[in-house]
Order: C-alpha cells, then structure tokens, then sequence
C-alpha cells in the first residue's frame, strides 16, 4: 500500500439478529476509496454463532468482483454473527492484505471469553484470546491489526475516518446491514 491517501478498503459488518434465530445474519461489505467514495457494496449471510467464521469472510471476500483492488480490511471486532469468531492473522494470510479491527472500547476488557464460555463454546477460547492486542489510537477507537504494523494500521484508519470515530466502510457497513433487517439504519455509527 506505501502510503496511499485514498487507499481501498473494506469495511465489514453483520446486521442486527436475535441469539436464537434460524436464519443466517446478513453481512454486508462496503468497498470504499478513502473516506468519500464509495465504490462497492455487497451482501453475504452467516449463522448466528456459527463455526468458520474466517473461512467464510476468505472465500466471501477474494470472491468479490472489487477484490482485486482491496487494499485492507476493516472488521468492527473479532467477531461476526454473534460468537462467529475470525482470526484475522489468518484471513490477513490468506488475503495478502492487512486485516484490522476497529472498537470504541478497549477488546482487553471484553467479556467476550465469559459469552464463549456460556455458549459451550469453550473449543473457540484460544482463538479469542490469542488475538493481536490492540493499541488506542485517540479515546474511543482501539485498533487491532495483522499484515501489517502499527504505524500503517493507524495511518490506514485515519485516512477513512470521516464523520465519526469509525472508519466510513465500516460505518456504512453498519448502516446498511441495519436497514437490511430493520427497514432503516439508525442509532450511534
């Protein structure tokens, strides 16, 4: 990437579901060129809690049309779907391109290792705990990365950061798998 200001980057998110639902989550992809230019969206769906969760988002992603011109991707977390879990080291190798996570919240305090322990997801605990630790880059936005290292996450993420803390694939990502499922997008993006 070496620097790009507009690079290409896809922002993913999974749309609103409830925890005992049948029907996969959609998940949404939004493909933009800096932080104004939106240049693809497009649509999967994953089982809530569903097992694979890193499998999926590789053969979902090199499979789109845009994936040519990715340059990195950004996620709202480690996981998808509810307790779908994604090792992004591993997507960031299968990928050939950087693989970030983004949060308003420090993952370190996460209770997310208690939920997968609740769920009788136990087998899922080293993934989760073995994720890259993420460093703050202003209050209120944690950064986690692979493929790439600290400096050029961050100057990823700045260079899409727009009207909020989150990158605008993400934040769009989250608007439309929102109005998937509700009708129309709303809430704190």
């Amino acid at each position: 990437m070496s620097g790009a200001a507009r690079p290409h980057v896809l922002g993913i998110d999974d749309a609103p579901f409830d925890k005992g639902q049948h029907d996969p989550v959609p998940i949404v992809g939004v493909m933009m060129e800096g932080c104004d230019l939106v240049e693809s969206i497009a649509i999967g769906a994953f089982p809530v809690d569903g097992d694979g969760a890193t499998d999926f988002l590789g053969d979902w992603i090199s499979g789109l049309r845009a994936f040519s011109s990715v340059q990195a991707i950004v996620l709202g977390g480690i996981t998808i779907a509810g307790l779908g879990l994604i090792d992004i080291e591993s997507l960031s190798t299968r990928l050939g391109v950087p693989v970030l996570t983004v949060t308003r919240r420090d993952p370190a305090t996460s209770q997310l290792a208690d939920a997968l322990e609740s769920a009788g997801l136990r087998e899922r605990l080293p993934m989760a705990t073995g994720a890259p630790r993420a460093f703050r880059l202003v209050d209120g936005l944690y950064i986690s990365h692979a493929g790439t290292d600290r400096k050029q996450a961050a100057r990823l993420v700045e260079a899409t950061l727009r009207k909020s803390r989150l990158p605008e694939p993400l934040r769009i990502a989250h608007l439309v798998a929102r109005a998937l499922v509700t009708g129309e997008s709303r809430g704190r993006v």
